[in-house]
């Protein structure tokens, strides 16, 4: 039986990755769910602060086991977190969050929707999140997911009493989720929403407590819990054969960028909702106590739950297709109904179930992942009836064309239809990117004008098909996006979003240029073509004290997707000085300065982002000692090559490359973000990097969080993790020990090297060490107590052991002066004025 289980959960987890990329196709078994879920007329919204903070047990179970239509508000999409699988940060991380959410809802049931609120970070109390957030536009964006989503019930994840104590987000989250919950039935409130939409009073609220609330659960098991439901969230899904915990855990190791990959639990799990306003259920052993939650509940619906209950009660699993002519008949009667927001809901699933039933195949695949405006495409578009249910086929209309194609044929069982068809992309269509990061934002906010966007999880697409149907002699539309469909010999049939890309974009590979002295640089401008036969001119935009030359460049690429490389010299000034430069292609008078991003992971659709395209140039006064450094790399960041820019040479290396004559090679190790949390063999080399900052190497650790650590001992001496962040980036930073030469050598470290730092100023310092180590520094929030624990040392025989929590990892990409300056000095203490230039190639 175990391996039986195993067996369909190794399936379920493969499909998964191939779903993320292909259509989905139904089988029997998921009709039949589809079909119970056409016929519960009841809402639930699951409502937090970021991607992973869902309970996917809940979520899971109250679409899976009660049937009922179920979403996710995620407030934000994400961007402030760490990144465990890439070197992604910040906007384009959000990006693969959001996808990783909608990975997730596709195996737990639910739906995903957002704010325009923007994760800028931890933050301590929720007055700082919503002066960030600007509470009232995300106040606005709940009360709208609410108006439009029409939830019966609303399950907070998060206390709303916890101010202070936990993330600011998560209190903010439920603080937010009670106001709305009365405002959304005010017609006072944003009444501008109220043309695409209408009022709306959910019926209960409830915040989704936990034993960890209460610290224990042998003090939660003493509380009082008659204002409590609970649920069994380990109910077994027979024909799934899963049960709904397994379900769930799958579900949340779609947050792979988090480290949320987990074996899967299944077995009785009791799962509690507190009672916070609205009206207390009747009956606690049924969520929906109260509501009706039948076909009764809208008008006319009676009619139609006669057809529909009958279809769920005489389901035919052998063949699904003998019900079509009752759901055409249930169709029909769905499109009469008074209550648009039903009639749209039901519509949507109901004509999802006739296309399941007769295997109707409906395909649009364009003859290249990607068109820029202007050009031609090819489209083969494919339909197969795969029932002996009576169906033809009209027309069908490109979204692209004013005219449909007409066809008017018989869609004969299981004989496959092809045409050829090709479109000209027309010169206004937009580019494909999440819509969220057209316009620039705000530290705590997306910039999202358009009120039909706001929530939505992706950019619609563009370019779509209608497939313009009569089954069983009743008409029936079903759009399908134009998809790029296409195979490989290693991997088989694979699918990716078609996408709309500007005709031009170019990028500078490095983010950020260090000039430590006043020698000019040689930087590469890659433009890439997204049309064949391109023609222009590439110039560059950049601060007055600096020089580029040559002025401009001539482009010319034959081949859609091919690149073409340029190399422009840049000459700082005498003087410390920073700005950004950014090309510019010019292509028949139109000006590009955008570049196109792609992100590929199996687990998540295939992506591209335009975000501008700049790089920080910073003329920087920094002196270093010291040449080659070993790096171990963690989770994912851009620090090594950070390294680079100020001259020194680092080799990357994995734990099987440590051994005694490999670190030899180096002046110092420098060992990655979280490394000793996702690398398990590091625990066997851990005393070969002690051994080698006692024969006179630096050791250099960057932060790591207080769970799940591979070694059992993180330093030569004791050195206990913690929690302790310092959230606010402009905390004032005091310099413990002015003297020491970590301050000093090479370069003078003062406040003003703590200026300008982004997103915080470290986090995971530790709270306690041995009287071995130093502390260097000492920083808090407001109204904390000093926390000295960011930057350590200790010396460990001839050489120097550095912990440190700042956020080196986040200061680098944005070019920080001072953190480049203070790093410099970690890697060359104790070297004095001695140049060990040993050689990579001894």
């Amino acid at each position: 039986m175990k391996k039986t289980v195993l067996t369909v959960i190794a399936i379920i987890t493969t499909a998964v990755t191939i779903l993320a990329q292909q259509p989905e196709k139904l089988n029997t078994s998921e009709i039949y769910e589809a079909v119970q879920k056409l016929n519960f007329l009841g809402t639930v919204l699951y409502v937090a602060a970021h991607p992973d903070d869902e309970n996917t047990r809940l979520i899971s179970y109250m679409s899976n086991h009660l049937k009922a239509r179920t979403g996710y508000l995620a407030l934000t999409r994400g961007d402030g977190g760490q990144n465990l699988i890439g070197s992604e940060i910040r906007e384009l991380l959000g990006v693969i969050r959001t996808e990783e959410l909608l990975a997730a809802r596709r195996i737990d049931g639910g739906e995903q929707m957002f704010t325009r609120a923007n994760d800028f970070g931890y933050s301590k109390h929720p007055d700082e999140t919503l002066k960030i957030w600007d509470k009232d536009k995300v106040l606005s964006d709940v009360v709208w997911a609410i108006r439009k989503f029409k939830p019966d019930v609303i399950i907070n994840r998060f206390n709303h009493t916890s101010a202070g104590k936990t993330h600011g987000h998560h209190t903010s989250s439920a603080l937010l989720s009670i106001e709305a919950f009365d405002l959304a039935n005010n017609e006072s409130a944003y009444p501008e929403q109220l043309k695409l939409t209408g009022l709306w009073q959910p019926k209960t609220l409830y915040f989704n407590t936990h034993w960890w609330f209460y610290d224990s659960p042998e003090k939660f098991e003493k509380v009082d819990k008659s204002n409590m439901i609970s649920f069994d969230v380990g109910v077994y899904y027979p024909q799934k054969g899963l049960s709904n915990n397994e379900l769930a855990s799958i579900a949340s190791s779609q947050h792979l960028s988090q480290g949320f990959g987990r074996q899967s639990i299944r077995g009785t799990e009791k799962e509690y909702i507190e009672y916070l306003k609205g009206d207390f259920p009747e009956d606690k052993a049924n969520i929906f106590s109260g509501i009706d939650t039948s076909w009764n509940r809208v008008k006319g619906g009676q009619a139609i739950g006669d057809i529909l209950y009958n279809v769920e009660k005489n389901f035919n699993f052998k063949d699904p297709s003998v019900h079509i002519p009752e759901l055409i008949e249930a169709y029909k009667l769905i499109q009469i109904l008074e209550d648009e927001h039903w009639k749209t809901l039901k519509t949507k699933e109901i004509k999802s179930i006739i296309e399941a039933c007769a295997g109707l195949y409906l395909e649009a695949s364009a003859n290249t992942p990607n068109s820029s405006s202007g050009n031609k495409i090819k489209l083969n578009i494919e339909t197969l009836n795969r029932s002996n249910t009576e169906i033809k086929l009209i027309s069908y209309s490109i979204s692209t064309n004013r005219l449909a194609t007409l066809k008017n044929i018989d869609l004969e069982p299981n004989v496959k239809q092809n045409f050829k068809d090709s479109i000209t992309i027309p010169s206004d269509t937009k580019y494909t990117n999440p819509y969220w990061l057209n316009k620039k934002g705000t530290l705590g906010m997306y910039n999202v004008e358009n009120q039909k966007l706001i929530g939505l999880p992706e950019t619609p697409r563009s370019i779509t098909v209608d497939f313009n149907l009569t089954i069983s002699n009743t008409p029936i539309t079903i759009t399908k996006d134009v998809v790029y469909r296409y195979s490989k010999p290693d991997k088989g049939e694979l699918y990716r979003p078609f996408e709309i890309i500007p005709e031009a974009s170019a990028r500078i590979n490095d983010k950020v240029f260090i000039f430590e002295n006043d020698k000019q640089k040689e930087i590469s401008v890659t433009v890439k073509a997204g049309r064949d036969n391109l023609e222009g001119f590439v110039s560059m935009d950049y601060p007055k004290d600096w020089n580029v030359y040559p002025e401009q460049q001539k482009v010319a690429i034959t081949t859609k997707g091919e690149e073409q490389t340029l190399v422009f010299t840049v000459i700082p000034p005498k003087f410390q000085s920073e700005g950004y430069l950014k090309p510019k292609v010019n292509i028949n008078g139109k000006i590009y300065s955008k570049e196109l991003i792609e992100i590929n992971y199996s687990h998540i659709p295939f992506q591209t982002v335009l975000l501008p395209s700049e790089s920080k140039i910073v003329r920087l006064n920094i002196q270093k000692r010291g040449e080659n450094i070993g790096y171990i790399e963690g989770a994912g960041d851009v620090v090594p090559e950070s390294l680079e820019q100020i001259g020194y040479n680092v080799v990357k290396l994995k734990p099987k490359d440590i051994t005694p004559e490999s670190l030899s090679r180096f002046d110092a190790i420098v060992v990655g973000i979280r490394a000793y949390n996702i690398l398990d063999d590091l625990k066997f080399k851990q005393q070969l990097l002690f051994d080698f900052v006692k024969q006179g190497g630096n050791m250099i650790v960057q932060y790591n969080t207080s769970r799940r650590i591979k070694v059992d001992q993180i330093a030569p001496y004791n050195l206990k993790l913690s929690s302790n962040r310092v959230t606010n980036e402009h905390a004032e930073v005091r310099l413990l020990n002015p003297n020491h030469p970590l301050l000093n050598y090479p370069n003078k470290i003062t406040k003003t090297d703590f200026e300008g730092w982004t997103q915080e100023r470290g986090l995971y310092f530790p709270s306690e060490w041995a009287s071995n180590f130093t502390p260097i520094l000492s920083m808090n929030d407001k109204g904390e107590t000093p926390k000295d624990g960011s930057l350590l040392v200790a010396k460990y025989g001839k050489g120097y052991y550095i912990y440190t929590g700042l956020s080196f990892f986040r200061e680098f990409p944005a070019g920080v002066s001072g953190a480049y300056r203070l790093f410099a000095n970690m890697l060359s203490i104790g070297k004095d004025n001695i140049n060990i230039d040993h050689k990579l190639n001894d």
